[in-house]
């Protein structure tokens, strides 16, 4: 499978999305890396446990860094769910 995301295009989040409400399978999110706090990541949920804690993995997942080396991502390190992307 190929990358979502291109370079040069964009993309637009919701930086509250995730306040009041687990995210769900399926969703485009942005995500602080849990090992390297400098490094964003846009990946999808997979799976949320009841604790909110998620499951991320790339679209490529072959060249992708996600939950299957890290482990589960805690709802602290969500940044946003991604709304729309430009070319």
């Amino acid at each position: 499978m190929l990358p979502l995301l291109k370079p040069g295009e964009e993309i637009l989040i919701n930086p509250k999305a995730y306040q009041h409400k687990h995210p769900q399978p399926g969703d485009l999110i942005i995500a602080q890396h849990p090992l390297q706090s400098n490094l964003r990541l846009v990946k999808r949920v997979i799976e949320v446990l009841a604790d909110g804690s998620c499951f991320i993995i790339g679209d490529n997942p072959s060249e992708s860094t996600d939950s299957r080396s890290f482990g589960h991502v805690s709802p602290q390190y969500l940044r946003g769910q991604v709304v729309s992307r430009f070319p």
